[in-house]
């Protein structure tokens, strides 16, 4: 039996409504008219032509009214734990949909660059959570590169990056903060006596490449203008293990100053050249999106990004 088929996709006038189905599945509580036409606050003759157009429609009787006596019958008897399952499942997903349209029991698909320090973007995912409890969030790790091509393929809603070159055409990126790369060393390091850092500095110096550095191509070529030609002794796609290879004196480090997660490590203002990047909020362009996903947008931009974890 196609049941489904014809609620779902109504075939014109004569296609089973959901008002049939509750003025049925009210009758089958009652098993009265009258009682069932005011349990649903509909005329009586209204909820009788309702039951008529049904019956029409699954092709026989579903009640059988012997005076006072109103029964199923075998073909209703039968209909009847279908239609209730149809009903069930349809407040089930009005429900959902306006949980949905609320932020409530929503799931938030955020990709984060994995250069990208928890330092700034705890306070703001906290008020974000204190504002929209409701909302799970779901933070994926990667690369700017890998998390264009999520947002490119559906797999995030949102993602949050920063990178050298412009982004593609086919996102909308607008920008949150702007943060600076220094270079960080362990106590101790001769850097550790400077108040800056140059790249002239660099050359020679013992170096602990983040391997997941999106401004590496692009710091090595200025660094090589000016002279500055590094020893890579360490590599680590972890900024934490890089970090403490740092702390154990093994060289510096070339780091945006809201990714330093170690205590004790130093850093210092890098200039000639001095580098920055952008990050930012990057959603597809053109794409319709949840009303969760324009919530948080509106409210990454909104936040005070330049008193964040400073």
């Amino acid at each position: 039996m196609v049941l489904w088929g014809i609620v779902r996709a109504p075939l014109g006038a004569d296609a089973v409504e959901m008002h049939q189905i509750r003025y049925f599945l009210a009758v089958c509580e009652t098993l009265n008219f009258t009682r069932a036409a005011e349990s649903c606050h509909v005329s009586q003759p209204s909820l009788t032509r309702a039951i008529k157009g049904l019956e029409d429609e699954l092709g026989g009787p579903l009640f059988r009214r012997e005076r006072n006596n109103t029964h199923l019958t075998g073909l209703g008897e039968m209909m009847r734990p279908h239609l209730s399952q149809v009903l069930v499942e349809t407040d089930a997903a009005k429900e959902r949909a306006k949980n949905f349209s609320r932020l409530e029991d929503v799931e938030l698909k955020l990709g984060m660059m994995c250069t990208i320090g928890p330092r700034r973007f705890v306070p703001f995912l906290q008020a974000f959570r204190e504002r929209h409890p409701k909302v799970r969030l779901v933070v994926k790790d990667g690369s700017n590169q890998e998390l264009q091509n999520s947002l490119a393929q559906g797999e995030l809603d949102i993602a949050v990056y920063g990178q050298p070159e412009e982004i593609d055409d086919r996102f909308h990126a607008r920008r949150l903060y702007d943060e600076r790369f220094v270079i960080g060393v362990g106590p101790g390091h001769p850097f550790d006596q400077q108040n800056v850092v140059s790249a002239q500095d660099l050359d020679g110096q013992h170096y602990i490449n983040r391997l997941q550095c999106e401004f590496f191509d692009h710091a090595r070529k200025l660094f090589r203008e000016r002279g500055a030609k590094t020893v890579i002794v360490f590599r680590s796609d972890r900024d934490d293990w890089v970090q403490s290879m740092v702390m154990a004196g093994l060289g510096f480090t070339f780091i945006p100053e809201y990714a330093v997660t170690v205590p004790g490590l130093r850093v210092r203002p890098l200039i000639d050249p001095e580098i920055t990047r952008t990050i930012q909020i990057v959603t597809v362009r053109g794409r319709p999106h949840a009303p969760a996903v324009g919530t948080f947008v509106r409210e990454i931009l909104a936040f005070p990004w330049a008193n964040a974890g400073s």
